[in-house]
């Protein structure tokens, strides 16, 4: 693709980077084919290859509009389109540049504002959000169905191992999951603790900064990547083996931190390293896979769902590039998995997607519980926080971590 930016961006780091990802795209339109929004809107303006049109003409000095603004709020982020590509175009970086450059020009205005701007207070911060999210709980039988959609019932933590273990991880607590769905971190620490790992949440470390990014409050989101970083810096030094994930959308984004932060010179090596050591749980187990099934209970444990349906999150199959991993895990443990049509599309959550563009989120979602629910699968299993949430409240058939299924089934 030619490119002609203005100059106000084109020396920029920003605009080297735009620039070299506007130049790899071909035009061939083949990411319209799995774009979930183009799919269901058929407005070429709403799927990638407009989308880049549309940054692109912004990147070299066209007026900025809220048109431009509404086809990029529509964007999930899912990256399906990535997967797709195949010129390689990096489409979640330009989008995070384009929509960067697009919300200093085109001020939020009235409820739309209020609503981002009490996302960004609220979300990243786990202490205020876990009590809005009591309060909200108390009030749930009086809230009408979008906001009850918004507050799940409350779930327990189960124990965390007490054993020290010459093995260590260090595994990201997160802004929302803690209060949403208390278990899947503990689950994770049970199940690494079979097999002889430690795992540590490191005080301080907190939201990963991808509400923060992916809201346009940019700054604020590398401040929360700086923070991490020092949290859990100590913990390195001493000789943590890897830093696990267990929400995908976290993942994704602090594999990230070492190109976000590669022009910071006080944190650019750290960032560097972080990313290196960041897994997702299910690459952390399946590199354990012989002592795992060694672990396994002989009996299949009362009341455990054994058909499954699962849905891998965009942040894992398309941010992360990791596919299958999970489901060979829960297979390996004896899980039957039901076939989904469809599953590279995605449900619909897409971090604050399900509360800023409710009503694509809500048919998205409708479109993947119809898929997921076909062969009346006994439970459905995912990698996220967001997702699970998001498909649970569309459904009574139980969502869960697949990680709390697997601890279940080496109880």
């Amino acid at each position: 693709m030619e490119t002609h930016l203005a100059d106000w961006i084109k020396d920029t780091p920003q605009g080297k980077e735009a620039e070299e990802i506007l130049r790899t795209c071909v035009h061939c339109g083949f990411c319209n084919a799995t774009c979930p929004t183009y799919l269901l809107l058929g407005d070429e303006l709403d799927g990638p290859r407009g989308r880049i049109y549309l940054m692109k003409q912004v990147l070299e000095g066209a007026e900025v509009t809220q048109t431009t603004q509404l086809h990029l709020d529509r964007c999930l982020t899912c990256r399906n389109c990535e997967t797709t590509c195949p010129s390689g175009v990096r489409y979640g970086r330009l989008v995070d540049i384009g929509r960067d450059v697009v919300e200093k020009r085109v001020p939020r205005k009235g409820l739309q504002g209020v609503q981002r701007r009490l996302l960004l207070e609220l979300l990243p911060r786990p202490k205020l959000f876990g009590s809005a999210l009591r309060l909200g709980r108390m009030v749930r039988p009086i809230l009408p169905s979008m906001l009850k959609d918004k507050v799940p019932l409350a779930s327990k933590a189960g124990s965390w191992p007490a054993t020290q273990r010459a093995r260590k991880m260090l595994v990201l607590a997160g802004c929302v999951q803690p209060t949403m769905a208390p278990d899947i971190n503990t689950a994770t620490a049970r199940v690494l603790d079979r097999l002889g790992i430690e795992l540590i949440e490191a005080r301080r470390a907190g939201c990963c900064g991808a509400l923060r990014y992916h809201l346009n409050d940019q700054e604020a989101a590398l401040g929360d990547m700086r923070r991490n970083i020092d949290a859990w810096w100590p913990h390195i030094e001493r000789g943590a083996e890897a830093i696990v994930m267990t929400a995908s959308g976290c993942g994704v984004t602090v594999k990230e931190y070492g190109h976000l932060l590669h022009h910071d010179p006080r944190y650019a090596a750290k960032a560097e390293r972080v990313s290196a050591l960041t897994k997702d749980i299910c690459e952390v187990l399946s590199a354990e896979r012989g002592a795992l099934e060694h672990k396994l209970a002989s009996h299949w444990p009362e009341n455990l769902a054994k058909t499954v349906a699962f849905h891998p999150p965009c942040t894992l199959q398309h941010g992360q590039q990791i596919r299958g991993l999970s489901e060979r895990l829960l297979a390996i443990a004896g899980f039957h998995l039901e076939p989904v049509m469809d599953a590279h599309l995605c449900c619909g959550s897409a971090g604050t997607y399900s509360v800023l563009q409710p009503e694509l989120s809500k048919q998205l979602r409708e479109n993947k519980l119809k898929n997921l629910e076909a062969a009346r699968p006994q439970a459905i299993a995912t990698a996220n926080i967001g997702c699970l949430t998001h498909l649970q409240a569309g459904t009574s058939t139980p969502v869960k971590h697949w990680i709390e299924l697997l601890d279940r089934r080496m109880a």
